[in-house]
């Protein structure tokens, strides 16, 4: 994706306000953040909203990043959080449309991928309603594929508390997967 260095240069050069720059970052930064919203929306459409929802976020707040822990790291965090806003954002448009939900994915109508990220959704939901303080830790571990040190550097906590976290975590989205409940 980038060369030695280029990727430091480019986050430089756009902190400090070069346009060709910023756009070049987000343009080779683009298909990361994709793939990183496919892993959470099962409909290409929906990944595509939020992947351009977290690079508006990135070119905004770029200038935050400070450097501490990976930038692709820092970018992966965006790109989770901005997958999960718009999965809410959707639920919430369809609660309000007052839309029958069904109690379950019907496989006939939808693909076993899709379907069983719509269940990994729903679990995460219920995931951060109950521990909200274990869902970052257990999204960029098992979902953004961030290494236990790379997690603890961005969430600037000890390696045995990320975890302590992912391990709770884990347990809760087994047993919610397993159960449907």
């Amino acid at each position: 994706m980038f060369e030695d260095g280029e990727l430091e240069r480019f986050v430089a050069a756009a902190q400090a306000g070069d346009p060709g720059s910023m756009e070049y970052l987000l343009a080779k930064l683009r298909p990361v953040v994709l793939r990183r919203c496919s892993r959470f929306l099962p409909h290409h459409a929906d990944a595509e909203e939020a992947a351009q929802d977290a690079l508006l976020s990135i070119s905004k707040h770029l200038g935050e990043y400070g450097g501490r822990g990976s930038f692709l790291g820092w970018v992966t965090v965006i790109a989770s959080n901005a997958a999960r806003s718009t999965y809410r954002s959707m639920r919430r448009r369809a609660e309000d449309s007052h839309a029958d939900l069904p109690e379950s994915v019907d496989p006939r109508t939808t693909s076993v991928i899709a379907g069983t990220r719509l269940d990994v959704m729903e679990a995460l939901a219920a995931l951060e309603q109950r521990h909200p303080a274990l869902v970052e830790a257990f999204v960029l571990r098992d979902l953004g594929d961030l290494t236990y040190i790379q997690v603890a550097e961005v969430l600037d906590a000890p390696l045995s508390t990320v975890k302590d976290r992912i391990h709770k975590a884990r347990s809760f989205m087994r047993e919610r997967l397993a159960t449907g409940l």
